[in-house]
């Protein structure tokens, strides 16, 4: 999922780089908004870290079920409803959010340059991420989403159970080509 003023575009080059073999279904949906200075948004972030609750609450149900019910990206049907899932994306932390009633448990989450959001109701929930394989990828001269996010998603998913790889590196807000061959190999880990 992209991070706020892109689009879907943004990540699409990732899915045969990290997962070459096409194991995976691979999805990259469009957030809903269209907000200045341009590109595309899942929520309002009057601050980062901190979205708007109202958005936060009224899209995240769209974004769960894209990424629940993925398009195979060589469309072949029999491959679009594999349940093997990997929540991936840049910013948005979308994956360890509390729900009444949870989708099936992906396979990992990968979140890259990314945070997870400070909103009332909007808990890390032990259960969902108790043994989940989690990676997270930053840079520490990150002046968008500065590292502190990226150090606090990596403790804040260790202490709920979570299995954590964490890779930090001093580049700013991009992903690090260094980085690249450890998660190609913690996509390929995933059943």
């Amino acid at each position: 999922m992209h991070g706020r003023g892109t689009s879907e575009r943004d990540l699409f080059g990732l899915l045969d780089v990290l997962d070459p073999e096409r194991r995976l279904a691979g999805a990259c949906p469009r957030g809903p908004l269209s907000l200045p200075p341009g590109g595309f948004h899942w929520y309002v972030v009057p601050r980062v870290g901190l979205p708007g609750p109202g958005d936060l609450r009224r899209h995240l149900p769209q974004a769960r079920r894209l990424a629940c019910r993925p398009r195979a990206r060589d469309g072949d049907p029999a491959r679009a409803h594999d349940p093997r899932r990997l929540l991936a994306g840049r910013r948005d932390g979308l994956g360890a959010r509390r729900a009444r009633r949870p989708p099936a448990r992906p396979a990992g989450i990968l979140a890259l340059s990314g945070f997870i959001p400070t909103v009332p109701g909007f808990e890390v929930s032990e259960e969902n991420l108790r043994g989940l394989p989690v990676a997270i990828a930053h840079g520490s001269q990150d002046p968008i989403i500065g590292v502190q996010f990226g150090r606090d998603a990596r403790d804040r998913a260790t202490a709920a159970g979570a299995d954590v790889l964490y890779l930090e590196s001093a580049v700013p807000h991009t992903i690090d080509p260094r980085a690249v061959p450890q998660l190609v190999d913690w996509v390929g880990a995933r059943p």
